[in-house]
């Protein structure tokens, strides 16, 4: 049987230990090219503006990497942005806060993309009303301009990254913290970055206590693991989701340590090897982060969504890594005291919202994640 410590080498991948035996088998059960040929961008074939925009606009970051878009492309020069109704996080995010600030990231490099080749997108949000899984979250016009606007981010959007693996030791650079806090944000919202130690070491208790939370009831990480993808097949077959792959995944697959009912089970491998890797990511953060908002209505989370994305974007430039931590800003009732601790020791002030929170660090790539095909977004 494998230990925990090489379970955490898991989902780092690069080795498989069976029968005593340790093999280098790097491509085993590797990311399966047909899951991530959307980072490459739309091919020439697509010459519809609004196609080419979609197909940049649906690498946007997003909760569980569900992908929760859906768009209506039957009015000539415009989209109808909708959220799938059958990829949401209801025991997670039962407001579907989160899932409306992914909406927000996607609309960001919609419109980045859609200026890169010389169109202005004109946003309404909302514009058949307050917000129902039946009505839009927005609608996109398309209208010529003379000419490209290209913003210099647009340039990063196939490399950003949610880096999930524990960073290097190094601190974070003082002028990287600063390139960061200078990000222009709309008004209402505001960004905090912390790096000293005594305040890390608070900070990570707090989202550490959150992340074992999650695993420890029993529908919170049900929901986690019903997206999981064991193994290159199932990350082929689905493009969303969260993608486990590798010799050590495919190992453990071949001899029955991972599957759905013992990533369900605490005390088994899978389940503290799992809160284990999460922790680890935890303990290496060089700095965290975190954007609030003055208020949480539906606008607001479009905005911080848009926010989030270029926050990102500015980092991966910066060659500095980045990953959400969600889980004490959860709106379920179990989470409800460490989401309070957690407002209190970020000291965002009752009457406002702590939209998301962050590390950030530095690291090799890990490379993209699944993006389905942009014809399975498409209402017909």
């Amino acid at each position: 049987m494998l230990s925990r410590n090489s379970f955490l080498r898991v989902l780092g991948g690069g080795i498989v230990a069976a029968a005593g035996a340790v093999a280098i088998v790097p491509r085993l059960d590797a990311m399966p090219a047909s899951a991530i040929e959307g980072w490459r961008g739309p091919g020439q074939e697509e010459t519809d503006p609004r196609r080419r925009a979609l197909a940049w606009a649906l690498l946007a970051p997003n909760p569980h990497n569900l992908q929760s878009w859906s768009v209506d492309l039957s009015a000539p020069g415009a989209i109808r942005l909708f959220v799938d109704g059958g990829r949401l996080l209801p025991h997670t995010d039962p407001q579907s806060r989160q899932i409306l600030i992914g909406h927000g990231s996607f609309l960001e490099i919609l419109s980045m993309a859609a200026a890169a080749e010389g169109w202005r997108t004109d946003i309404a949000l909302f514009p058949e009303g307050a917000w129902q899984l039946d009505k839009p979250v927005a609608r996109i016009g398309f209208v010529r301009q003379s000419s490209p606007r290209v913003d210099p981010l647009f340039g990063v959007v196939s490399r950003r990254r949610t880096v999930k693996t524990s960073y290097e030791a190094r601190p974070l650079q003082a002028a990287h913290c600063d390139a960061l806090r200078a990000l222009p944000l709309a008004p209402g919202l505001s960004l905090a970055i912390v790096a000293e130690p005594a305040r890390l070491d608070k900070l990570r208790a707090i989202a550490s206590a959150g992340s074992e939370l999650e695993m420890s009831t029993s529908r919170t990480q049900k929901e986690s693991v019903d997206v999981a993808r064991i193994g290159a097949a199932e990350i082929a077959d689905h493009r969303d989701g969260i993608s486990l792959k590798g010799p050590m995944i495919w190992a453990l697959r071949q001899t029955g340590q991972m599957t759905p009912e013992k990533a369900m089970t605490p005390g088994t491998l899978a389940w503290n090897g799992g809160r284990d890797y999460a922790l680890a990511g935890y303990a290496s953060a060089r700095a965290f982060g975190w954007l609030a908002s003055a208020d949480n209505d539906r606008e607001t989370q479009i905005a911080v969504g848009r926010a989030w994305v270029r926050l990102q974007l500015t980092a991966t430039a910066l060659g500095v890594a980045t990953q959400p931590h969600s889980q004490t800003l959860q709106e379920y009732p179990e989470m409800a005291d460490l989401r309070a601790a957690m407002r209190a020791e970020t000291g965002v002030n009752a009457n406002a919202t702590l939209q998301m929170f962050f590390r950030l660090g530095y690291s090799s790539d890990p490379g993209p994640s699944p993006r389905r095909p942009l014809d399975s977004l498409i209402r017909v």
